[in-house]
């Protein structure tokens, strides 16, 4: 027969796992009452960490697995958040919702996602109807185009990422993604390697994304007191980039393009390189998002980097603490990093060139 010591805990698993393992049965492992199991996974104070590691490790040797939806009753929540976004494969969009899907994650709230059209006349609502029909504690809003809706209301907390909100809503919060600082960064980088201005190529103006980089590449602009030359407009595809680039290649004054995403950059360089224009002697390019072709483009390109993973965290934590705090005051948010990644497809203007 054996002794305890040789049993261990995996004997005792075998023991209990005649049916489905319950918070007695992890109690009894760990050594600790059931009320100090409840208080572990409840995430409750006053809990010493070498009775939380063994409670913890016990619930891992039986397969335990707390009573969610018991939990969910008693706190009248589901610890779910709805999303909405655009139904898109482009990097940014796509990018932030992977963002927020891990934040969610990490405090402990599921993520049920409903994606949109553009062009879809009242998407944005019917989205939303769904995700309250389905009971979800507060509400994402990474809808990046502007459908020009009438104001929802709803009656859980709405976060609104790097978009005016178009709710009423019993808590609405809102927080930037830093797009507009970005802008003016890559600008402001062109502008110091000596580039007398920067040429614009802005993704589709109903995009906030689009309105965002133009107003920093503008700001930048009107702080060096530099002249503004005419918007070029792209839809964020490779393709529009290489449209735009074959116009200007004809133009010996154009030495420096700030393009409003990494994609059209690409198309961008292509067209002017088929013209003979040389990057970076000729002309100058930054793109925007540093997707993971930017380093390995010929020639690897400058961008600013997007802090999906930041703006995902900061929001889920203004959101949470509005769902889990009603009542009280919301902590101070803190402004999105920005990140220039300077490579090869950038330098100073050649002495002696046109600038424009």
């Amino acid at each position: 027969m054996l002794g305890r010591e040789e049993t261990g805990m995996t004997g005792t698993m075998r023991q209990a796992g005649a049916g489905t393992p319950r918070s007695v049965d992890v109690a009894r492992l760990a050594g600790v009452s059931q009320k100090t199991v409840s208080r572990v996974f409840n995430d409750e104070p006053y809990v010493s960490e070498d009775v939380r590691r063994r409670v913890m490790q016990a619930a891992d040797e039986l397969g335990y697995r707390r009573n969610n939806a018991a939990r969910m009753l008693a706190s009248g929540r589901t610890r779910s958040i709805g999303v909405v976004t655009l139904g898109t494969a482009l990097y940014g969009p796509t990018s932030l919702l992977m963002g927020i899907e891990r934040a969610a994650r990490s405090v402990g709230y599921a993520v049920r996602v409903v994606t949109t059209l553009e062009d879809d006349p009242g998407g944005l609502a019917g989205a939303v109807e769904s995700l309250l029909d389905q009971g979800v504690d507060g509400i994402v809003i990474s809808e990046p185009i502007d459908e020009g809706e009438a104001p929802i209301r709803v009656d859980v907390p709405v976060l609104s990422l790097g978009a005016p909100s178009a709710f009423a809503s019993s808590q609405t919060l809102s927080t930037g993604v830093g797009a507009s600082e970005l802008a003016r960064t890559a600008t402001e980088h062109l502008l110091d390697l000596g580039h007398r201005t920067v040429h614009h190529l802005a993704g589709p103006e109903r995009w906030y994304a689009a309105r965002d980089r133009a107003a920093g590449w503008r700001a930048a602009l009107a702080a060096r007191d530099k002249q503004e030359p005419a918007l070029l407009q792209g839809d964020w595809s490779a393709a529009s980039g290489y449209a735009v680039g074959r116009e200007l290649a004809a133009d010996s004054s154009v030495t420096a393009v700030f393009a409003a995403n990494d994609d059209m950059a690409i198309g961008l360089i292509r067209a002017l390189l088929d013209a003979g224009r040389r990057i970076p002697q000729d002309v100058s390019v930054v793109g925007f998002d540093d997707i993971p072709l930017a380093p390995y483009t010929t020639p690897p390109l400058t961008t600013v980097r997007q802090p999906f993973d930041f703006v995902a965290r900061e929001g889920l934590t203004l959101l949470v603490h509005a769902i889990e705090n009603p009542e009280a005051d919301l902590p101070p948010a803190s402004d999105p990093p920005v990140e220039l990644v300077v490579r090869a497809s950038t330098a100073a203007p050649r002495p002696g060139g046109s600038e424009g």
